[in-house]
């Protein structure tokens, strides 16, 4: 029997709440997480909303996978109108909230409307009330969650979000919902938290069965080289070096890709001087989470993107600063890339003499005071407060205002990672790695390379990787799952190995079968340990006769109906779209093939997923991933 997802549809203004049942059609179409709620986003909101307006809509929901004990699983989903860029946005999350929401009842939740007072929505065993929480406001998220009943799922927001600083994320237990504004969005809702809470449990189509398929792929994790050696050993952080050495870590606001003392904030220095254990999500072997000690305290260490935006990014070495400035943005409430990266933009800004905030290249002495000072909007840091793109926009600087449709951009620098440029471009939430594809793994931070700065073949591996990762985020899974893509023969061989160079030069010739891959997806009927798991673990879970072809046409249909939102919005072709440091001046002088060459890549991107020459979904391409009968 097909599964009918139980959402409830809450209006804050008035108290209402409704239960809203997900029809088997479209449950079997979007699956959950963030393709379901592109669909919904769509239906349920009208064009050209303020996100910051009563009347928009957020949506928290989970996947299908969430709880069922399958590897990595325990990650949920916040979609909304993107704070930033005015498109759509996405928001993944670990922690445990997904999975009490689930066991409370419902798969997701749709919140619109805004409290009468600051507010703390309660989900509890199917019932949901709204109970004032003043007492809670101005507080931030670790003593938030503190207050809040120790059994419950908890999601909160810090400061930041209260004073609508555009990049504010939203916090369950230790793990942050980062990026586009989620924390903005709650905040303008006066919705400081959300608690779940109940005894259900997820019901699985064939429990056993996936209970055996699990024991293989947690085996399978364990004996890769990423998933079983360098994630648990270095974490997200063993990417320093590997960046670095390629040319691909943003130095000095995206000047340079290189930094001398790149190795002081490397995952080895960090495991070597701060790190007391290593820790996970819910039912995740992989265990990549960093636990370092500050001022005698055990907290969250930093990601890559943290130590890389605060570290070589604005010139910092002091590895111990980071460890705090990045504590300091997760109690505050925000996101560590935007405003790390808004910080760099403001410290070019005072070189080139357009705007002074008292902010230089290389001193972080004051950069915690300066963090609680954009969190609460005092004086002339509310201006950093709304991001790298608003600042250009006032003072000037767009040429090196490092963003895409108005997101900063990640800790990979595209003009050594050119593929990794496009996703960046194309990227539905702006410029984001993982919905942009994260082909730096297959250019300059993994072990196979494809010629980091050559255009051929960047387009269709760009398209096969972002609908891949969008299906394994739909279905509640943590996309590093995901790195076992490439086969463990190639790292015990090491990159020099003529078979892994071969490899590398063969994957940038692979273009034309990708395409025939994509275009014919429905007819890859089979499971596979070593491509995408993930279908059969959801198979076994659901019911549902999803093999690896029908698991990538989810996540292209997700990608298009992300696409076709951003259109809505007035952010087409026209936004796909990098700052001119990255496309038009050389990273290394005197080398002029070292920019992203992103005019010689959309055009094939665009045909590779059937979009028209100005990148929108053409008829055909909507018929054939079912989605222009819903519209």
């Amino acid at each position: 029997m097909m599964p009918n997802p139980v959402y409830a549809l809450v209006n804050l203004s008035s108290g209402q709440v409704e239960k809203l049942t997900i029809k088997g059609e479209y449950f079997k179409k979007y699956i959950g997480g963030k393709c379901l709620a592109a669909r919904l986003l769509l239906d349920y909101t009208r064009p050209g909303l303020d996100p910051l307006s009563p009347e928009a809509l957020i949506i928290i929901n989970t996947g299908p996978m969430n709880g069922s004990g399958a590897p990595s699983s325990s990650r949920f989903n916040m979609s909304f109108k993107n704070v930033l860029t005015g498109g759509i946005a996405s928001s993944n999350c670990g922690g445990n909230f997904g999975i009490m929401l689930k066991r409370a009842g419902f798969d997701g939740l749709l919140i619109t409307g805004r409290a009468a007072v600051p507010s703390v929505l309660e989900v509890l065993d199917g019932e949901i009330r709204l109970k004032p929480a003043g007492e809670l406001w101005g507080l931030d998220t670790e003593e938030t969650q503190a207050r809040l009943p120790a059994h419950c799922g908890k999601l909160v927001i810090g400061p930041a979000g209260e004073q609508l600083v555009r990049y504010a994320s939203t916090s369950s237990g230790e793990r942050m919902a980062g990026r586009c504004g989620s924390g903005a969005v709650l905040g303008s809702k006066n919705l400081k938290a959300i608690t779940a809470y109940g005894t259900k449990r997820p019901k699985l189509h064939n429990e056993e069965a996936l209970k055996q398929y699990t024991k293989k792929w947690v085996a399978f994790l364990r004996s890769h080289p990423i998933t079983g050696d360098a994630l648990p050993h270095y974490g997200s952080a063993g990417l320093v070096n590997k960046a670095n050495a390629s040319h691909a870590l943003p130095t000095k606001n995206f000047t340079y890709g290189h930094f001398a003392q790149a190795d002081a904030l490397s995952g080895e220095a960090l495991a070597e001087t701060s790190l007391v254990r290593n820790s996970s999500c819910i039912s995740c072997p992989i265990r990549c989470e960093r636990r370092v000690m500050m001022d005698g305290k055990e907290i969250k260490g930093p990601e890559f993107e943290t130590l890389g935006f605060f570290g070589p990014n604005i010139l910092s070495s002091d590895l111990d600063r980071i460890l705090k400035l990045n504590y300091i943005c997760d109690l505050l409430g925000m996101d560590t890339i935007s405003v790390a990266s808004t910080i760099a933009f403001a410290m070019e800004l005072k070189e080139d003499g357009k705007a002074d905030f008292g902010l230089d290249f290389g001193n972080t002495e004051n950069l915690a005071d300066v963090l609680g000072k954009i969190a609460r909007r005092e004086g002339s840091y509310s201006e950093l407060a709304n991001g790298t793109k608003a600042l250009s926009e006032k003072y000037g600087g767009k040429e090196y205002a490092i963003h895409s449709k108005g997101l900063e951009l990640a800790s990979y620098e595209p003009r050594r990672s050119v593929g990794m440029g496009l996703g960046y471009a194309t990227s539905n939430r702006g410029g984001c790695h993982l919905n942009g594809g994260y082909l730096a793994l297959l250019e300059s931070v993994g072990v196979i390379s494809m010629d980091a700065q050559s255009p051929k073949g960047k387009a269709e591996w760009t398209v096969f990787l972002q609908d891949s990762l969008e299906a394994i985020s739909a279905a509640g899974f943590c996309l590093f799952s995901a790195q076992t893509f490439v086969p463990a023969v190639f790292f015990r061989l090491g990159p020099a190995h003529w078979l892994t160079r071969l490899s590398g030069k063969l994957m940038a010739n692979m273009g034309g079968a990708l395409k025939l891959i994509l275009r014919s997806a429905k007819l890859l009927s089979f499971g596979s340990m070593f491509l995408l798991p993930h279908a059969e673990a959801l198979r076994l879970a659901t019911g549902l006769d999803i093999l690896t072809g029908e698991f990538i046409l989810i996540g292209e249909r997700s990608y298009n109906l992300e696409r076709l939102f951003n259109i809505r919005e007035g952010l087409g072709g026209q936004s796909d779209s990098l700052p001119a440091r990255l496309t038009h001046e050389a990273q290394q002088p005197g080398h002029p093939e070292t920019v992203v060459p992103l005019d010689k890549m959309l055009p094939p991107y665009y045909k590779a997923r059937r979009w028209s020459k100005d990148g929108v979904p053409t008829e055909k391409q909507l018929d054939w991933l079912e989605i222009i009968q819903d519209s």
